[in-house]
């Protein structure tokens, strides 16, 4: 069974074979969570490892701060579209432009940088599947070079229903025909594993389906096997569906498979749990 959407996956040797395309756009989004005395982790940027060594051609997308609207109290909120044009038109991203996302460590990074770019509306995007660790393991060489390409012209149209806000969140909690959806681990979402962002648990009548169980040695799963643990759990049945996880970022693995297997009713919930346990009057659910 083929994805509905591979065009939305490049493998490694894939775009080995493309890299001389002079309207390819290559782009290493690669952030490690560092553990942290003030918590759980903290975000660390993965530029110097990029300095270091990544795929020939690239430039690396800061998704900490560049990416992201940094005058919230929250970790990787999603900016103006302003913000966003401009970001990708220095990066040299044009309407034609043949994008590439991946990162290292784990892709979580990739299709977050991914969902940005469709959000804008983007037409030609893809995630290399399994990321740098892939491009390593077919012995592909890499490069320490700086890469910079020219100013683009890339005009931002944005798809408003590709990120749900807190109200859309909270709407869905009483609409069965929305499934919500935790892509943070089991022991998170049942409440039993401390997190870092306050209250335990999860959003009021949300499932779970952890990000992890969506990937196979770092690779998307077979299409098959997608449809089987997302059918499984309600996701492809559901009117739309709305992931979320503690900052938006583990929650688009749940959404971009949604998207390869034909979901096309799918959003982010840009704040997730660093946004809604702040509120005590938004409820939350502790078990399965």
């Amino acid at each position: 069974m083929a994805y509905q959407h591979p065009e939305y996956l490049i493998s490694a040797t894939e775009l080995s074979d493309q890299l001389d395309d002079p309207n390819l756009r290559i782009y290493d989004a690669t952030v490690y969570l560092r553990p942290s005395e003030k918590g759980p982790y903290r975000a660390e940027s993965g530029e110097q490892n990029f300095r270091e060594g990544h795929v020939p051609g690239a430039m690396f997308l800061d998704l900490i701060e560049a990416a992201s609207d940094t005058t919230t109290n929250l970790g990787f909120s999603l900016p103006k579209p302003a913000q966003l044009e401009s970001l990708f038109r220095s990066l040299g991203v044009n309407d034609e432009s043949q994008v590439v996302v991946y990162s290292a460590d784990n892709m979580m990074w990739a299709t977050r940088a991914w969902w940005l770019l469709h959000y804008c509306g983007h037409p030609n995007v893809r995630v290399l599947n399994g990321g740098f660790d892939a491009w390593v393991a077919n012995d592909l060489d890499t490069s320490d070079q700086a890469t910079s390409y020219p100013i683009g012209s890339f005009a931002v149209n944005v798809d408003p229903d590709r990120f749900a806000d807190k109200s859309t969140v909270l709407k869905a909690v009483s609409d069965q025909a929305v499934c919500t959806v935790n892509a943070l681990a089991p022991a998170m979402h049942s409440g039993e594993s401390p997190i870092s962002y306050g209250r335990p648990g999860h959003i009021a009548g949300s499932i779970n389906v952890f990000y992890d169980d969506l990937l196979l040695d770092g690779h998307f799963r077979r299409s098959e096997e997608l449809v089987e643990v997302l059918s499984h759990k309600g996701l492809l049945q559901a009117a739309k569906v709305i992931a979320y996880c503690g900052g938006g970022i583990a929650a688009t693995i749940d959404a971009f498979a949604c998207l390869l297997v034909g979901q096309e009713q799918v959003a982010v919930y840009d704040g997730s749990m660093s946004e809604w346990v702040k509120d005590v009057s938004l409820p939350l659910e502790i078990g399965p």
